[in-house]
C-alpha cells in the first residue's frame, strides 16, 4: 500500500473515532497527478448532502503534462461508499462536535482511496497535554538510551 498524502493536522486536531476506506470519482490528470504525489489534504473536509459523500478543499495539483483540458485543483470529488456505510456515517456526524476528515490517500491495487475519519475536535487544553505528554515519553527515552 503506497500513501501519496497524509493529514497529520487531523490527528493533531481532533480525536479520530473511526475511520472508513472510500474509493473516489476522479478525472484521468487528476489520477496521474495524485500518483506523482502532488495532493493536500491539509485544508480538506467530508460533507454528506442528498445521501451522497463529497471531499471538498483537498488540493490536487494540475497534472504537470496536462494540457488544456486539466482539471480544476480544488473540484468537488464525490467519495464512492455503501449506503448502509453513509447512513452510519450521517447519524454519527450530526451529533455534536463530530466532523468528517479526510486522513490519507493511497494506491490499494490499482485504485485509488481515501481514508475518511468520524472525528471530535479537541479542546486546546487537550491539545497542551498530549504534546506535553509526548515530550516527556522522548525525555525518559532518551534518558535510557544514555545509561545503557
Amino acid at each position: 500500500m503506497k500513501i501519496f498524502a497524509q493529514n497529520r493536522k487531523a490527528y493533531h486536531e481532533y480525536f479520530i473515532e473511526e475511520t472508513l476506506e472510500a474509493g473516489m470519482v476522479l478525472l484521468g490528470t487528476e489520477v496521474k497527478s495524485i500518483r506523482e504525489g502532488r495532493v493536500n489534504l491539509k485544508e480538506g473536509y467530508v460533507l454528506i448532502k442528498d445521501g451522497e459523500v463529497f471531499l471538498l478543499g483537498c488540493h490536487i495539483n494540475p497534472y504537470s503534462h496536462g494540457n488544456i483540458t486539466n482539471h480544476d485543483p480544488l473540484r468537488t470529488r464525490k467519495c464512492l461508499l455503501h449506503a448502509k456505510e453513509i447512513n452510519k456515517l450521517t447519524g454519527r456526524a450530526k451529533e455534536k462536535g463530530y466532523t468528517l476528515v479526510p486522513l490519507k490517500v493511497y494506491l490499494k491495487g490499482q485504485l485509488i482511496k481515501l481514508e475518511i475519519g468520524l472525528a471530535k475536535g479537541k479542546k486546546q487544553f487537550e491539545k497542551r497535554e498530549q504534546i506535553k505528554e509526548r515530550e516527556v515519553k522522548r525525555e525518559i527515552e532518551q534518558q535510557f538510551k544514555t545509561r545503557t
